[in-house]
């Protein structure tokens, strides 16, 4: 037969488990937003690693931009890690980064960012 303690173990380990799914669903949901980055503009998103969720291209700019995995604006080349596209829409990415997040927004962009 089955002890108090034996059950009290099973709901916890489930418990653990539920929480551990969700935490995984935000990470790929993004827990933090930045909205509305400006055109023609570099931004630190993120200093440390994290993960890209999705972009929200609101108003569509006449070139591309895109993310680097870097924690410093000046130090840009050779880590693009997406290209945002210049037309409306909202675009999942669900990619990881180490180093830290910098967007650069296209000419005329207006973008919103998901990330954690």
């Amino acid at each position: 037969m089955a002890s108090p303690d034996d059950f009290l173990t099973t709901q916890k380990n489930g418990v653990q488990a539920i929480n551990g799914y969700t935490n995984s669903i935000n990470t790929h949901a993004g827990t933090n937003n930045v909205l509305e980055v400006q055109p023609a503009t570099t931004q630190l998103i993120k200093s440390t690693a994290g993960w890209l969720a999705s972009v929200s291209v609101i108003v569509a700019g006449s070139t591309q931009g895109y993310f680097y995995d870097s924690n410093n604006v000046n130090l840009l080349t050779g880590t693009r890690i997406y290209a945002i596209p210049n037309t409306v829409g909202i675009y999942q990415i669900q990619f990881p980064f180490t180093n830290g997040l910098v967007i650069v927004t296209g000419t005329a962009s207006i973008v919103s960012v998901g990330y954690t």
